[in-house]
C-alpha cells in the first residue's frame, strides 16, 4: 500500500513540473465528459417532460375517436366523420370489463364575458368522471352533480389561466360567466398544471357536462369522443381490445380495414416518445464523446513525449532497482490521474452546464447519477487506455542506453 502512495505521490510531483501541459492535456478530457453529462441531461430532461406530458393527459388513458371521411378519392382527418353516439359510450361502460371509467366526449369554441373583460376559449364537456380519468385536480369548488348532468345545467370549473384574466383578485366560486348571452355559473376552479410537452397553456380550461355542451352549445346528438380510464396499467391493452371489439360488432364491420374509429393508447405514444428521445440522447452523447477520444489521444500524446524526456531518469531508476513492471505502474499511474482529474472537473462542468442552460434557457434537464457514474468510469478506461502504451514503452527501454540518453 505504501508504494502504490508513493507511486502516486511520484505522478504528482512529474504532472507538477509542468503544469500548463498537463492542464492543456485534461481539457480535452474535461470538454468530453462535461460536453457527454449536459448532452445527456438534455435528452433524458426532455423524456422526462414529454412522458409528464403524455401522462397528464390521464389516467391509463384510451381516446376514441370517429374515423376519417372518404369522399371522391379525398380523405378528410380522423375525427371528421360522425360514428360514435351515446349508446356507444353506455355499451362501452356496461360491457368493457377492463374499462373503470369512461366519458364522451363534445366541445365548442366560445368567448366568455364578466363585466367589460372577455376570454375566448374551449369548452369541453364531459360526465361526473371526467377529473378521474384527465388526473385533473379541484383548488376550490367542487364538480358537478349527476343530476346537473342529467338536466344539463349551465355549470362550468375553470382554469387558472381564465381566472386570472377574468376573475382578477376575485373568487370566481359562485360568479356568473356570460357564454353566449346565457349565464354559466362557476362551481370549481382547477389546480394549475403549466405548459403542456408541446407548449399548450393546460390552464386554459373549460369543464362542463357533455349534456350542456351537446343541448345548449353546439346542439347535435352525436358525440365527438369518447375518453376511457382502464382498470390498471397492465389492463390497457385488453380494455383497448374490448372497445375495439365492442365498436365493430355494434358498427357492423367485419374487416378492421373498415373501421369507422380510432382507438389510441396513450402508453404506447409514450413509448414512441421514449425511444424517440433515447435515440436523439443516444446521438447527443455520440457526438460530445468524439470530445473523449480527442482526449484520449491527448493523453497519449503527452506520455509519450514525457517517455521521450524522462528516459534517463528511466534508465536512472532501472539501474537502482526499478523493475519493468515498477516503470510502467508508474507511468500508467501519471496517465490515471490525468484521465480522472480531467474526468471530475468535466463532470462538474457538465452539471453546471445544465443548470445554466436551465435557468437561462428553461430547457427541461435531468442530471442522474448514472450518467456521472458511467462518465467517471469513462475517464479511469481512458487513463487506462491512453496510458497503456506510453507505460508499457517506458518498461521496455533498455537501462544503459536509457542511462547514455542526452
Amino acid at each position: 500500500m505504501l508504494f502504490v502512495f508513493t507511486i502516486i505521490r511520484v505522478a504528482f510531483n512529474a504532472l507538477g513540473r509542468n503544469k500548463l501541459r498537463s492542464i492543456l492535456t485534461m481539457l480535452g478530457i474535461i470538454i468530453g465528459v462535461g460536453a457527454v453529462i449536459a448532452m445527456v441531461s438534455v435528452g433524458q430532461g426532455a423524456q422526462e417532460k414529454v412522458a409528464s406530458s403524455i401522462s397528464s393527459f390521464g389516467s391509463n388513458m384510451l381516446y376514441i375517436q370517429p374515423g376519417s371521411y372518404n369522399s371522391g378519392g379525398v380523405r378528410s382527418g380522423l375525427g371528421t366523420m360522425t360514428t360514435l353516439t351515446l349508446d356507444d359510450y353506455n355499451a362501452i361502460i356496461s360491457e368493457c370489463s377492463a374499462v373503470k371509467y369512461a366519458s364522451p366526449g363534445v366541445s365548442a369554441s366560445v368567448m366568455m364575458i364578466v363585466g367589460n373583460q372577455n376570454w375566448m376559449s374551449r369548452v369541453s364537456g364531459g360526465n361526473t368522471h371526467l377529473l378521474e380519468i384527465r388526473n385533473y385536480q379541484l383548488e376550490t369548488g367542487s364538480m358537478w352533480t349527476q343530476e346537473e348532468e342529467d338536466s344539463s345545467a349551465r355549470v362550468c370549473l375553470i382554469g387558472k389561466t381564465i381566472v386570472d384574466y377574468l376573475f382578477p383578485q376575485q373568487d370566481p366560486i359562485g360568479q356568473e360567466v356570460r357564454i353566449r348571452n346565457a349565464p354559466w355559473h362557476v362551481i370549481g376552479v382547477l389546480k394549475s398544471r403549466g405548459q403542456s410537452g408541446v407548449g399548450q397553456d393546460q390552464d386554459d380550461v373549460v369543464l362542463a357536462p357533455y349534456t350542456t355542451v351537446m343541448k345548449k352549445l353546439q346542439r347535435f346528438q352525436y358525440i365527438t369522443y369518447i375518453r376511457a380510464s382502464a382498470k390498471s396499467e397492465e389492463m390497457v391493452p385488453t380494455a383497448k381490445a374490448q372497445i375495439e371489439e365492442l365498436l365493430r360488432y355494434r358498427h357492423n364491420i367485419i374487416n378492421t380495414d373498415d373501421d369507422d374509429f380510432k382507438v389510441q393508447n396513450l402508453s404506447d405514444m409514450a413509448e414512441l416518445a421514449r425511444q424517440s428521445n433515447e435515440t436523439m440522447t443516444l446521438l447527443l452523447a455520440s457526438i460530445a464523446g468524439v470530445s473523449l477520444v480527442v482526449g484520449a489521444i491527448g493523453i497519449m500524446n503527452i506520455m509519450l513525449v514525457s517517455v521521450t524526456e524522462r528516459t534517463r531518469e528511466i534508465g536512472i531508476r532501472m539501474a537502482v532497482g526499478a523493475t519493468a513492471g515498477d516503470i510502467q505502474f508508474q507511468f500508467l499511474t501519471e496517465a490515471i490521474v490525468l484521465a480522472l482529474f480531467g474526468g471530475i472537473l468535466g463532470i462538474l462542468a457538465g452539471i453546471g452546464t445544465s443548470r445554466i442552460l436551465a435557468d437561462s434557457l428553461g430547457w427541461a434537464t435531468f442530471v442522474s447519477s448514472t450518467a456521472i457514474a458511467e462518465a467517471f468510469t469513462v475517464s479511469a478506461a481512458i487513463g487506462i487506455g491512453a496510458g497503456w502504451y506510453p507505460a508499457r514503452k517506458a518498461s521496455r527501454l533498455d537501462p544503459i542506453e536509457a542511462l547514455r540518453f542526452e
